[in-house]
């Protein structure tokens, strides 16, 4: 039987086609950012230990919820594959197979939250910090089928060159999670003052109103009709275990990433209760300086698929090339700013003088990562595009072995300061980039039709 091919889904190698691409997403995600930035001020107006337990629990979070990202990366490799095509008609059967996956995703998350994390973190976590962490967690944790739909949503406009309608669902999801963080927090407009937990349950709130939101954008700009989405959600074996095969490697290497992050937060209990906060506001500064970066790594995942799907195989170097050297300047920018301004910056989190002092030297450590991993996750990202995720977690894997090492001698072994802990992130970068680089280069992720077939990433 013949396919119809829709060129429309086919992206072409210019900067402007990039640029389309990446800043509604960039747009987008400066959104949430802002958004976890005033969570953080807000709980900086509580104290100086609420601030650093926010940086322990966010990570825990971040580790659930960038293992619903390796699902949704899984399904824009898939349906941006299917768009290079220009086969539309298997894109609503990747769309809901995504979502049946997603939502067994959360449950084993919440799972594993109630009944596992407690296990694990207790030894870890200060007695006085232990209780407060755990009970946010459990509230937090509802949000997250909600978060994992959001995710689905977003991939699916990203992959079908529709990412400028993703502003729409990160805006309100932003502006509802500010709202009630500040009348949840401090019990203002008479609601009840939940204090640390006000987050918590803001966040959940905000989760579900995202999730509605993105879904109804599908609905109401016709995407559900032009690609017949949700008509069926019957189990489909092939298009699952296709998802799957790409999604798992990325789930792992994305939960090891942050996991070690979480051993990062776990050590510095030993720093104190002001390394943890300067910490926390550093993550503030990887998510915010980072939204042109994963911005431009969504892209590339997205570029990269497509381009094979179209048979474009010797036209992939030159796409990441040109994403990497975009990626780079808007990094540049964003930590030049932040460089000039820091003191600006550090003084919306409400700490003393002595704190901001502290942390300055490590914004400009900080800040030189940032700069390496602009280049790094373009590359990384490439590989993902390629379908090849197995070898995204291999890089994973070696990049976490080093970076153990690293800062078991420099915190454990040696301890030395926070500014030179901190330095870890020029250590992963680069192992990441090396690996990635090559792999690129030699061209090993070259893929027959016949191997794509069996990988479920050709026409269905």
């Amino acid at each position: 039987m013949s396919i119809a091919i829709d060129k429309s889904l086919q992206v072409k190698i210019t900067n402007w086609q990039i640029l389309k691409i990446a800043l509604p997403i960039s747009i987008a995600m400066i959104i949430p950012n802002i958004n976890f930035i005033t969570n953080n001020i807000f709980l900086g107006g509580l104290g100086e230990r609420e601030l650093g337990n926010a940086g322990t629990t966010g990570v825990f979070y971040l580790i659930l919820m960038v293992s619903g990202n390796g699902l949704s990366n899984a399904l824009q490799v898939l349906i941006s594959r299917h768009g290079g095509e220009g086969n539309t008609g298997a894109i609503n059967k990747v769309l809901a197979q995504g979502i049946r996956i997603a939502l067994q995703f959360a449950l084993a998350g919440m799972l594993l939250t109630w009944f596992v994390a407690p296990l694990c973190l207790k030894p870890f976590i200060k007695p006085e910090n232990f209780e407060m962490e755990m009970e946010f967690l459990k509230i937090r944790v509802w949000g997250l089928p909600f978060l994992y739909l959001f995710q689905c949503g977003n991939a699916f406009l990203i992959s079908t060159l529709n990412s400028k309608y993703i502003m729409i669902g990160m805006i309100a999801e932003a502006l509802i999670n500010i709202f009630f963080d500040y009348v949840l927090i401090y019990g203002a407009l008479s609601f009840p003052r939940l204090g640390f937990n006000g987050a918590a349950v803001a966040s959940v709130i905000a989760e579900i109103s995202g999730m509605f939101i993105v879904f109804l954008v599908i609905l109401k700009r016709g995407l559900k009709n032009k690609f017949n989405l949700f008509s069926d959600f019957s189990y489909h074996k092939t298009t699952s275990r296709s998802i799957l095969k790409i999604a798992a490697p990325l789930v792992g290497q994305f939960a090891i990433s942050l996991i070690t992050w979480l051993v990062f937060f776990i050590l510095l209990e030993n720093y104190g209760e002001r390394a943890k906060a300067i910490s926390n506001v550093m993550r503030n500064v990887f998510g915010f300086v980072g939204i042109f970066i994963w911005a431009f790594a969504s892209t590339t995942n997205m570029m990269v698929s497509n381009l094979i799907g179209q048979g474009l195989q010797n036209k992939v170097i030159i796409a990441i090339n040109r994403i990497m050297l975009l990626s780079v300047s808007a990094t540049f920018i964003m930590v030049a700013l932040l460089n000039v301004f820091p003191l600006h910056f550090l003084q919306l989190f409400g700490q003393s003088d002595a704190f901001i002092q502290e942390a300055i030297p490590v914004v400009r450590i900080t800040s030189i990562a940032m700069l390496g991993m602009s280049i790094s996750t373009v590359w990384l990202n490439a590989v993902t595009g390629t379908g090849k995720t197995k070898m995204n977690l291999l890089i994973e894997l070696i990049a976490i072995i080093f970076y153990l090492i690293y800062i078991y001698l420099v915190m454990v072994k040696f301890k030395l300061s926070l500014t030179i802990a901190w330095t870890n992130e020029f250590v992963y970068w680069a192992v990441i980039f090396v690996i990635a680089f090559w792999y690129i280069k030699s061209g090993r992720w070259k893929t027959s039709e016949e191997s794509l077939s069996k990988n479920g990433l050709s026409k269905q």
